[in-house]
């Protein structure tokens, strides 16, 4: 089966790092005790594996079981937050960001305005 990664109404990253061996009754697990959110929503969860940067586990209910999606960028790295007792929800356009490589949460630093520069 091939998920549509736009079709879900949520869209779930869960910022820090998550074991590799971990199945879909484990991250089942960490969605509901430890962030208290629905699984079957029509919600995407997606968890960051290892320190390498490259690759990422999904986990979806399609209505009718778990789906469990891996991701492995070949070339490139994702750039995902660090916190790690935090879940955040994506929109479908940071969804893109991170799936091309880009910070979904991009900080934004405001210059202080100097007397006489204007």
């Amino acid at each position: 089966m091939l998920v549509n990664w736009h079709d879900p109404d949520h869209i779930y990253l869960f910022c820090g790092k998550t074991d590799l061996l971990k199945g879909i009754d484990d991250l089942a697990i960490v969605v509901t005790e430890n962030y208290g959110l629905e699984l079957y929503n029509n919600s995407l969860f997606l968890f960051f594996l290892g320190g390498r940067n490259h690759h990422f586990k999904g986990l979806f209910w399609d209505g009718e079981g778990f789906v469990m999606l891996y991701k492995r960028f070949e070339n490139g790295h994702l750039s995902w937050p660090r916190n790690n007792n935090e879940a955040k929800e994506l929109s479908s356009q940071q969804l893109d960001w991170l799936l091309h490589g880009l910070n979904p949460f991009p900080t934004r630093k405001i210059m202080a305005a100097h007397p006489g520069t204007f």
